[in-house]
């Protein structure tokens, strides 16, 4: 079977395209990724901006017009936190439908937690032992940790980068105060959940820290890890010390600057010092000096699952085949420049 995972989240629609066959490894076909640069277009009432939504439904557009392209037989389409937040969520899910023919769906942060675990676990392997995860979002923070496939523990806190960015740290650069309230903030916020993670890891078995998403990576790569052209299978770690250094720097300089510090990202310049913050925080309470940085994630962990179902229906994930739908025929076989939207039929 021949699967697309689309994600849509704060700052970007990515698709991702696999091949699945029962007793092998998922195998890449293809990847689309377009801006919606959500995070930074949410207002004071929590609505996502007009000009925002109008770059979704171009993003989402390219993407199920790739996905068609390439043979997808299904597509799991979902947002995270960016749209499932929004004051406008239903006003923007029904123009994504009207436009492009899919509709997406949304997993609760809990949910988002297990299968990013899942994606993580199916990457390091039992040989991984128990593992301890972290993801920081645009708009939340994941942590889970457990042995199995499924985590002992999934937790998801309003802990994003880009919404921390949005609510407490204006000006560009912030001052130093905010800096020192959203700190204090999220140590506040860590303090019990921090608490709650380590009684349930409190014996003697090891754990492996790890952590993934974008803002992880990229400030692992702004603290000396080898960058994208190393490969996934490179050994990538994000130390404490390293990220404290890291931080008075990111927080005194322009985010046009911080763009063109290493690993960092033009789109993510903005919210990569709220990400810092949660990053230094979380490993400090949770007592962990450093992370590895896993390439698997939530889109992986979809696809994980329903790899599963493949070889034994019971394993069917309610909520991930809720998500999942036909793609939409294209109607106009012209290849879609960037600026339209394909023509699609539902």
């Amino acid at each position: 079977m021949r699967i697309g995972v689309l994600d849509v989240g704060s700052n970007s629609a990515h698709l991702r395209v696999m091949d699945l066959k029962v007793g092998a490894p998922p195998a890449p076909v293809t990847t689309v990724k377009r801006p919606t640069r959500l995070a930074e277009a949410v207002d004071a009432d929590g609505r996502v901006a007009r000009e925002a939504m109008e770059r979704l439904v171009l993003s989402v557009g390219e993407a199920v017009y790739a996905a068609a392209e390439h043979g997808v037989e299904e597509l799991v389409a979902f947002a995270t936190s960016a749209v499932r937040d929004a004051a406008n969520q239903r006003e923007i899910v029904d123009e994504v439908a009207a436009a492009t023919g899919v509709r997406l769906g949304f997993l609760s942060g809990r949910d988002e937690a297990r299968l990013t675990f899942l994606a993580a676990r199916a990457w390091y392997g039992w040989s991984g032992g128990r593992l301890l995860l972290a993801d920081i979002g645009g708009g939340s923070l994941e942590i889970a940790h457990g042995e199995g496939q499924e985590p002992a523990l999934a937790v998801s806190l309003p802990l994003g980068a880009g919404r921390l960015t949005r609510a407490h740290l204006p000006g560009d650069p912030p001052s130093r105060k905010h800096v020192r309230r959203l700190r204090r903030r999220v140590y506040e916020r860590l303090s019990e959940t921090s608490a709650q993670v380590l009684a349930g890891l409190d014996d003697e078995r090891p754990v492996r820290p790890v952590a993934t998403s974008k803002t992880f990576t990229q400030l692992a790569r702004l603290t000396g890890a080898p960058g994208r052209k190393d490969g996934p299978y490179t050994r990538r770690v994000l130390e404490l010390e390293r990220l404290r250094e890291q931080i008075p720097v990111l927080a005194s300089k322009r985010a046009a600057a911080r763009a063109k510090l290493p690993g960092v990202s033009r789109p993510r310049a903005p919210q990569i010092l709220a990400g810092a913050i949660v990053a230094e925080a979380l490993m400090t309470t949770l007592e962990i000096d450093r992370v590895d940085i896993c390439p698997w994630a939530i889109r992986e962990g979809l696809i994980i699952r329903r790899l599963q179902a493949m070889s034994d229906p019971a394993a069917a994930d309610a909520e991930t085949a809720r998500l999942t739908q036909a793609v939409p025929a294209i109607a106009s076989r012209g290849r879609s420049p960037l600026r339209s939207v394909p023509v699609l039929t539902a």
